[in-house]
């Protein structure tokens, strides 16, 4: 199957734009990257980017569920309604994630994930543990009866045991914290420090142990702070000021301030800087609860009821890059690769995903030129947006 993407703006890798290009796809595969919008014979299928923006397609590192179902449920259909929820608004491949939860939970989902990693039109590309490694204090909407310290006895044989799972989140201050950081990342999985008071000291630390991602940047963390008339560095200069540590933005324009996530960017810049959705099950659905029975939507936000904190979101992929350039006023092309290539070489997917390159998947995205979502082929399949 020939499929032709032409006449559009073809974002490819290092940032440079192909202006009036065109994208060939053979079956699940990009073939090639024309200058031209001619449209080639024997071609099966001709879309029509109608001088949009023709985008590699985004990987979501942290997104708990969609279409009214969160991964937290733990089965293949809860899995697959939620992929194919947040397929719609262009998110091509996740890595779905867990708040904190039990080890039954962990290992229900594991098992679930273990059989759509294998297969390659799942979008499914690995699992991603937030939690249950934090500090009380910095709870947030984590059920708080579930958080406690890292315990090798209990991470050693899900990881073990679990190859699927790609990232695993905790507070660097936690006792056994940077065991755990030792550990996991030995095996291949991304080390990311959340929900946590740590200090330059923590942070420093953790980072020579192995963290070297920020969760929900700003989010359940904190920052400048006095201590009687004295101030004091937070969680957030700490990351700052270690130029090694990458940092994912939930960047739906409440949870991080559009003037902040510009601020982000500056400071970290495109490569060290990835946007996520952070979507609960409520999000891409008519459903005004969550997983949670504390979570309620107040604002276009996630909330716990008692209005303690912010929980996660119900924002889309689309949304992400409509807020980036549009509040933040970032190039597109610096969002673009925020959404796609950074979390794609962050979790160690980029061989395959994340850019529009000869022999990648064919995950790719058109916008129009208000940044409206048109079209999404994930694996060179034409998604139906409704």
């Amino acid at each position: 199957m020939l499929t032709q993407i032409y006449n559009g703006n073809v974002l490819i890798p290092g940032g440079r734009w192909v202006r009036g290009g065109s994208v060939l796809i053979k079956d699940s595969m990009i073939a090639e990257i024309y200058s031209h919008s001619r449209i080639l014979e024997g071609v099966d299928r001709a879309v029509n980017a109608a001088g949009g923006y023709i985008l590699p397609g985004g990987i979501d590192i942290h997104v708990h569920g969609g279409g009214g179902r969160d991964f937290m449920e733990g089965t293949e259909e809860a899995f697959r309604t939620a992929v194919e929820a947040h397929r719609r608004h262009g998110t091509t491949s996740m890595f779905p994630t867990l708040s904190s939860s039990s080890v039954e939970m962990i290992r229900k989902a594991a098992q679930v994930c273990t059989a759509l990693v294998e297969d390659p039109m799942s979008g499914v590309l690995g699992l991603h543990l937030e939690g249950p490694y934090f500090s009380p204090a910095m709870a947030g909407a984590q059920m708080p009866e579930i958080i406690r310290w890292p315990s090798p006895m209990e991470y050693i044989p899900l990881i073990e045991e679990f190859p699927c799972i790609r990232r695993w989140d905790a507070a660097p201050e936690l006792p056994g914290a940077m065991d755990f950081a030792r550990y996991i990342t030995s095996k291949g999985v991304v080390a990311a420090l959340g929900h946590t008071e740590a200090n330059y000291h923590d942070v420093k630390e953790g980072y020579e142990a192995g963290y070297t991602l920020a969760t929900h940047f700003y989010n359940a963390m904190t920052n400048t702070r006095k201590t009687g008339v004295y101030k004091h560095e937070g969680t957030v200069e700490s990351v700052y000021l270690m130029d090694g540590i990458n940092v994912e933005v939930i960047a739906d324009g409440i949870h991080v301030p559009p003037i902040i996530i510009r601020l982000i960017h500056k400071f970290k810049g495109r490569g060290r800087m990835c946007l996520i959705t952070d979507a609960l099950a409520c999000s891409v659905s008519d459903s005004k609860t969550a997983f949670d029975p504390r979570v309620i939507i107040e604002d276009g936000v996630c909330k716990l009821r008692d209005g303690s904190a912010i929980a996660g979101s119900i924002a889309t992929m689309d949304r992400l890059i409509r807020t980036a350039v549009k509040e933040a006023g970032l190039p597109l092309e610096d969002v673009s690769r925020m959404v796609s290539e950074t979390p794609g070489l962050i979790m160690g997917v980029y061989d395959r995903k994340g850019s529009i390159c000869k022999r990648k998947d064919a995950d790719i995205i058109i916008m129009d030129p208000d940044l409206n979502l048109t079209h999404v082929f994930s694996m060179g399949r034409s998604v139906p947006l409704r």
